[in-house]
């Protein structure tokens, strides 16, 4: 009874807290000295016309090699995990019924259509809404939906590790390329911006989302292969 009620007191507590600051919040009238110097500028230095994306991939560049990492890291202590749990629960592949044909017939035809709008994400990552990680993710998706499918399928990690390596290794040669031809670590400028809107603009931000949407995707996928595997027989 004692702990409920410390509970509920915490919970209102809580809640006073995000009230007090709800009443109290007063929205900017306009924006601070960097967010103005971002909308003012970004398109006409970078060439890009997401400039989130552009902020995302140059200005805060470093921060963005940090996210891919930690990415990595996480789909690495899973799949150690998963494979020493193997190894102990000697998991294997158990018997399924056959999935049925509406399905196999649907995922033939969805998962090409998937990897289409992930490739697509994040190559026009700079000129609409989406990019890298959005891409990867969709692009896992196709991952994810073949398995719903079929259960049993397993996929050669060591494909998917060298994808995601490969992928991960030109990310960061661009961005020391980006140290000794243009202005610091990914910058962008190490190929021509181009027209702001148009398709090849922006300089290398599109190649460098590309690598970060393969380097994504076979993150997740890795992830969602080592967890297919961990069905009890």
């Amino acid at each position: 009874m004692i702990k409920r009620f410390l509970a509920l007191l915490l919970l209102f507590g809580i809640g006073a807290i995000f009230i007090t600051l709800l009443l109290g919040y007063t929205p900017d009238t306009e924006l601070n000295l960097t967010a103005r110097y971002y909308a003012d500028h970004t398109a006409q230095d970078l060439g890009a016309a997401n400039i989130i994306t552009a902020i995302i991939v140059t200005y805060r560049g470093l921060d963005t090699l940090g996210e891919v990492t930690v990415l990595f890291l996480t789909a690495a202590i899973v799949g150690l995990v998963l494979a020493h749990n193997r190894q102990h629960s000697g998991a294997g592949q158990r018997e399924l019924p056959p999935s049925g044909e509406l399905l196999t017939t649907g995922s033939r035809l969805l998962v090409p259509l998937i990897l289409l709008l992930g490739v697509y994400i994040f190559i026009n990552g700079h000129l609409t809404p989406g990019g890298g990680f959005q891409g990867g993710a969709v692009i896992a998706s196709a991952i994810l939906l073949i398995l719903l499918t079929e259960p049993t399928k397993r996929f050669s990690h060591r494909l998917i590790a060298a994808l995601e390596s490969i992928s991960g290794l030109f990310f960061v040669v661009i961005g020391v390329f980006g140290i000794f031809l243009a202005g610091g670590f990914l910058d962008n400028r190490i190929l021509p911006t181009g027209t702001v809107g148009a398709l090849f603009s922006a300089g290398a931000i599109p190649i460098i989302y590309s690598f970060v949407g393969l380097k994504v995707g076979a993150e997740f996928s890795s992830m969602l292969a080592n967890l297919s595997e961990t069905e009890e027989p």
